[in-house]
């Protein structure tokens, strides 16, 4: 299989295309793939022959068409004006995803679909996630250049700005994913002492496994996405062996790492590897999950995405913009900083794209690593760079290597949006530059340093950006709160951000891409998916649960079960049971969602969650307690 085609580069010329095309008649199909607001990617096949034949209107975007009820664009792809024009994007990468449960007959060779990213056009209009980070980074692009040509000088800056000619977006995300036996359980308590005890992280994999990582790896990087690295996460347990040598009961957690490639390009790699992933892990029998949060009490599925920038000057050398010129004296340069602040003071209107799910929010609890608070770590000193993985926002330096320094935005999960994700931190980062242009590096160093409560000339007063300390452990949760701000617990809190702080919407928004047309959409969409999913999904879940906690027949019952059982029994009544003058909590939630009482119904999945949690730990206890 080493002739297969698997990629054709960006900006290939069209007759280009169509010869690979001839020189692969095993690639059977085309499917044009478009990224509605909710980060779906379309896929449809449509014969090589007619993409052949029509590509000029297949690039104009006449050839293909799609509808609103086929992708998440509420409020823009209506039912009564559905219809949405689907142009190719030429400027990045186009991969073939081959399908090796079907061979040509002809050529004896896989069959092969060629997916081909998409803009999604209405009314003449670019509606679509690619659309928005592809937009934004051209008006981001243009402010920085026009900055540094009136801002030459900028502290701690290795390059003038007078010489900057062009800016580069870099960035990068990595995929943690569980890997299970189909149809099989395990527990989850003893995965969880597994955790604490750290005996799975960077263990060796095995059979199965081992097969399917290694094959992942392999095939991925014939596409070209040089990867770095594959291993075992924190979660899991120790597969069984079978009567015949084979492993059963395998659970646990997996991380593919690849190289960084420029913003579009770099979230387009993520749909891929997740696809190729899926399909080989699938291959060897195994089931592969990239939720959030597959397992309450478990280490979550996160994908930090990692943020870079960097300039062009008329020579063509490129210099990283975050960089300091002495990495030794400053953390970083001017632009660094800025970026940073920039990020972090916008970041309640960027969390609505980071976590938009039930699941996301799921995962982001205190522990497992998983960020709850707006709050960064540079390291004590510049001659020690933080490896403080407590925080959200991370920055990573290599004092041998500047063009390594990036920041790890942690807060992501495989499931992210990423494409807007980045359009919108590109854009806080954008202005955080803006004003950091006309600071010193010390001025900013300390401005990023300052206590909650002391005046600031760009953070907000009443809080603190930077901790070098635990903050998990070190801090209690209120004290989190009053520093750092208080995290989102529900879809609902997270998403009203975008209502309670327009200024911060403005800096996100202001390249016109990601618009309050687009927001709003994007709004629609995520609280319908928590409505739905609450109503459809968790709430039957829950309900079963409930009903599965029984009293169990015993001889011999001692008070501490019968007190047992009388809180549980309430708290099943309390959850579950209606009667015609009090109604559960279920049924208010349902009832606060119907009626679009939002704030309510937040409120009552919070309670919910607690009780929840709560009768489960108390029937792990009666049940543990009946012999």
């Amino acid at each position: 299989m080493a002739d297969l085609l698997y990629t054709i580069k960006a900006n290939t010329p069209k007759e280009e295309i169509i010869r690979q095309l001839r020189e692969h008649p095993e690639i059977k199909f085309v499917s044009m793939m478009g990224i509605d607001l909710a980060g779906n990617d379309t896929d449809e096949k449509i014969p090589v022959r007619i993409f052949i034949k029509d590509m000029d209107e297949f690039f104009e975007g006449r050839a293909v068409q799609t509808d609103g009820s086929s992708v998440v664009l509420p409020g823009i792809a209506t039912l009564n004006n559905a219809k949405v024009d689907m142009p190719v994007d030429h400027s990045v990468n186009w991969f073939v995803d081959y399908n090796f449960e079907h061979y040509d007959n002809v050529t004896n060779r896989p069959v092969g679909t060629l997916r081909i990213p998409s803009f999604l056009i209405h009314e003449g209009n670019r509606v679509d996630s690619r659309a928005v980070l592809t937009d934004t980074l051209i008006y981001v692009k243009k402010e920085l250049v026009d900055l540094f040509h009136r801002y030459p000088e900028v502290s701690g800056l290795a390059v003038n700005g007078k010489d900057i000619v062009d800016i580069t977006f870099t960035s990068a995300t990595e995929l943690e994913f569980w890997v299970k036996t189909p149809l099989e359980e395990a527990a989850v308590e003893e995965m969880s002492a597994s955790q604490v005890m750290q005996e799975q992280y960077w263990e060796r994999t095995h059979g199965a496994v081992r097969c399917a990582l290694e094959q992942s790896l392999i095939e991925l990087d014939k596409y070209g996405l040089k990867v770095e690295m594959g291993h075992k996460e924190v979660g899991g347990l120790k597969a069984q062996i079978d009567e015949s040598g084979h492993l059963t009961h395998v659970c646990e957690q997996l991380e593919i790492d690849w190289k960084f490639s420029d913003a579009v390009q770099a979230a387009d790699n993520e749909i891929l590897v997740r696809t190729v992933v899926k399909e080989i892990f699938r291959a060897n029998g195994l089931e592969v999950s990239f939720k959030a949060k597959p397992m309450i009490g478990l280490a979550g599925n996160g994908e930090h995405t990692h943020l870079g920038l960097a300039a062009v000057t008329a020579d063509g050398k490129v210099y990283n913009l975050f960089a300091a010129k002495n990495p030794e004296q400053d953390f970083m340069s001017a632009v660094g900083y800025g970026a940073l602040m920039g990020l972090l003071k916008n970041y309640e209107v960027i969390n609505p794209f980071v976590s938009a799910t039930n699941d996301s929010l799921n995962r982001l609890k205190p522990g497992f690593e998983a960020p709850v608070c707006i709050v960064t770590s540079l390291g004590h000193t510049p001659k020690v760079p933080s490896r403080n993985r407590t925080i959200l926002a991370g920055l990573i330096r290599d004092l041998e290597n500047p063009m390594a320094t990036r920041f790890e935005l942690r807060a992501c999960n495989p499931y992210t949006n990423t494409y807007l994700v980045l359009a919108a931190a590109y854009s806080a980062i954008l202005d955080g530059i803006k004003m950091a242009v006309t600071h010193t590096t010390d001025e900013l160093l300390a401005e990023l340093s300052k206590d909650a409560g002391d005046d600031g000339f760009y953070l907000e007063k009443d809080r603190a950006y930077r901790s070098e300390d635990d903050v998990y452990e070190d801090y209690t949760e209120e004290e989190r709160n009053k520093l750092f701000g208080k995290p989102p617990a529900t879809v609902w809190e997270n998403i009203s951000a975008l209502e309670q702080f327009p200024d911060k919407v403005k800096i996100i928004s202001a390249g016109g891409a990601l618009n309050q047309k687009i927001i709003n959409s994007f709004r629609d969409g995520a609280l319908l998916r928590w409505k739905t999913e609450l109503i459809s999904r968790i709430l039957p879940e829950l309900r079963n649960m409930v009903r599965k906690a029984k009293k169990i027949d015993a001889i011999f019952v001692t008070d501490q079960d019968a007190y047992n059982w009388n809180k549980i029994f309430m708290l099943r009544a309390e959850l579950a049971k209606d009667s015609i003058d009090e109604k559960s909590l279920f049924t208010r939630l349902i009832k606060a969602l119907e009626t679009g009482k939002f704030d309510e119904a937040s409120e009552l999945q919070i309670v919910i969650y607690h009780k929840v949690e709560e009768l489960k730990a108390l029937y792990d206890c009666y049940e543990k307690n009946i012999i």
